[in-house]
């Protein structure tokens, strides 16, 4: 298991590459929430994670004749970026395997910063499996994304950077995956603060590191899909569990409306761009997850690398969580004039349509009537209620569409 020191060394070892990511205040989410919650935003990083810090760290640790043969590793997103650009900086070959099914965006990058890619499998696991058998017949230096020693100490320089930014914090808040990140935190804050409370956050979709502490041991869970896709790791470490149970308070989950909540609101009102799981800790805090009142806490915004098509999908789900975007499917009689007296009362009510479907065949619409698919943009749920009363007090019949 890791130690302080190990932390502390790591530091030292990466400070002149590696970025002081801010810990800014956020007054948006500190009322919200009843806090004061400062937001530490390591998506600013050069490759717009915090990967980068234990990539850096286990290049620096190898021998010379470790570097000379080079590395691999296996990664569909920012472990992949974080070990090609800190290798290509210091003159270390890496191989990086992606699975099939990795956006061209990410394959991209990942070759720009200087890594030769090989597509393999159709899943990390599949993935992780190639890069193995590899490292084993050419003797490169496999680079895991969380189970490694110097990998997690590199990870653990986040939480020595808060305490230093902010020495009086009493919580700090991040997300999970594999637990290379929360290991390296809760043990460097722990065994410097021990009064500091440290909290992880998984997906609902797969927990494992919960799952993991709940069996004494890593289970491996069934593969899920789920928008914090960077922590969507279906098996704990067996060095980064040690680690958990002996540093990390609790361990909470979030639903993925929740994470597409919260992506909108750092994107709207921190214009922060946070992808899946860099947002996983703050959809924590915001729908009070966790025992916090009038507390301190550091939350992490640890990546932000996001498809913008998929941005595009989470934010239109976080405008439906938030009540400002709700689709209506209203039944009413089809005549000339049915539909203007409609948009008449939503118009009244200053709701602002933004799509419209028509069906005459379907859902149980009777002969002469027309059913009318409504999506509108609206202030929020109390506004959408307003909608409701509205068109039962003019005598619609009508569902809501989620």
């Amino acid at each position: 298991m890791i130690q302080l020191s190990d932390i502390q060394a790591a530091l030292g070892r990466i400070r002149g590459d590696i970025r002081i990511s801010p810990c800014t205040h956020s007054e948006t989410f500190s009322g919200l929430t009843h806090n004061q919650i400062f937001l530490k935003l390591d998506n600013q990083q050069r490759t717009g994670a915090f990967k980068e810090r234990g990539a850096l760290n286990k290049l620096l640790t190898m021998s010379d004749a470790e570097r000379a043969r080079g590395v691999i590793a296996a990664s569909a997103g920012n472990h992949a970026q974080g070990v090609a650009y800190h290798a290509g900086r210091h003159g270390v070959r890496a191989r990086i395997i992606m699975p099939l099914p990795t956006p061209l965006t990410k394959v991209s990058s990942t070759r720009a910063y200087g890594a030769e890619v090989l597509l393999h499998g159709a899943n990390y696991d599949e993935a992780y499996e190639k890069a193995l058998e590899q490292s084993r017949e050419e003797g490169l230096t496999l680079i895991h994304a969380f189970d490694d020693e110097a990998v997690i100490a590199g990870q653990g320089t986040l939480g020595l950077e808060i305490l230093g930014q902010h020495p009086d914090i009493e919580v700090i808040v991040s997300p999970i995956g594999g637990g290379g990140l929360i290991g390296g935190i809760a043990c460097a804050v722990k065994e410097s603060r021990p009064n500091v409370k440290v909290f992880g956050v998984q997906p609902a979709k797969i927990p494992s590191m919960k799952a993991a502490v709940e069996k004494g041991k890593p289970v491996t869970l069934e593969s899920a899909k789920t928008i914090a896709d960077g922590i969507a790791v279906r098996r704990a470490g067996e060095r980064t569990l040690p680690l958990v149970q002996k540093y990390v308070d609790d361990i909470v989950t979030v639903e993925e409306e929740e994470i597409a909540n919260a992506i909108l609101l750092l994107l709207e009102r921190e214009k922060t761009l946070a992808e899946g799981a860099g947002a996983a800790a703050i959809a924590a805090v915001l729908n009070r997850k966790l025992p916090l009142a009038g507390k301190r806490a550091a939350v992490l915004v640890c990546g932000g690398n996001i498809d913008v098509t998929l941005l595009s999908r989470i934010i239109e789900r976080g405008l439906v969580k938030d009540g400002r975007l709700v689709r209506l499917r209203v039944h009413l009689p089809d005549y000339p004039g049915a539909l203007y007296r409609l948009t008449g009362i939503l118009a009244e009510h200053r709701a602002n349509i933004v799509e419209t479907a028509y069906d005459r065949a379907y859902h149980g619409v009777n002969l002469g009537d027309t059913a009318i698919d409504i999506t509108m943009e609206t202030r929020g749920p109390e506004h959408i209620a307003e909608l409701l009363a509205a068109l039962v007090s003019a005598g619609y019949t009508h569902e809501r569409i989620l």
